[in-house]
């Protein structure tokens, strides 16, 4: 078994995860989730967290949104935190700009999971191409998708997302990141 704890800065992208992970993981990995109050208390507390972890052979993945920041710095001083608290192999994951591109990434997933009809076909507007580029997804996902709670939303979507064929860039060097974590150990 393996056990494989991800450091997460808000409930929603633990939801997102439930639905997704069992679907792309091996039956013998196990997840567990640390979910912060916002991404300033997840960059406080984790070098805490990752000293303080007591589950031998455990992997970590951080996952922390870009927002407005500057994703190089954010990733390098998430890492450097790592690298501090004795744990050099986690995994720092940046969604660019939030977990929303994610979707926005797979549009059949945002259509099939909440309800929205007509989404897929939007796929191929250019701006759902590269959702990592849109400053704001949350708020483009709540124009195109209105029925969209951030919570049971993320859940419903996580259960649909085509880890193969999503267009967000971050989403997959996410997904590629864990395989090639797992595959390391």
């Amino acid at each position: 078994m393996t056990l494989l704890v991800f450091f997460l800065e808000e409930p929603s992208a633990k939801a997102m995860l439930k639905g997704l992970l069992p679907r792309i993981l091996a039956d013998d990995v196990y997840c567990q989730y640390v979910v912060f109050e916002g991404k300033q208390d997840l960059e406080k507390r984790l070098p805490m967290r990752l000293r303080a972890w007591q589950i031998p052979d455990s992997l970590f993945v951080v996952l922390r949104d870009k927002d407005s920041g500057n994703c190089l710095e954010i990733k390098q001083g998430l890492v450097q935190k790592c690298i501090n608290a004795g744990k050099p192999d986690t995994l720092v994951r940046i969604a660019c700009h939030e977990l929303e591109s994610w979707y926005l990434g797979d549009l059949q997933a945002v259509e099939t999971g909440i309800g929205s009809v007509g989404l897929a076909k939007k796929q191929n507007n250019r701006k759902y191409r590269t959702p990592d580029l849109l400053a704001n997804p949350a708020q483009e996902l709540a124009n195109i998708a209105p029925n969209y709670q951030k919570v049971s939303g993320s859940q419903l979507i996580g259960l649909q997302l085509n880890s193969k064929k999503n267009r967000s860039t971050s989403f997959n060097f996410f997904i590629s990141g864990i395989h090639r974590l797992l595959n390391q150990q």
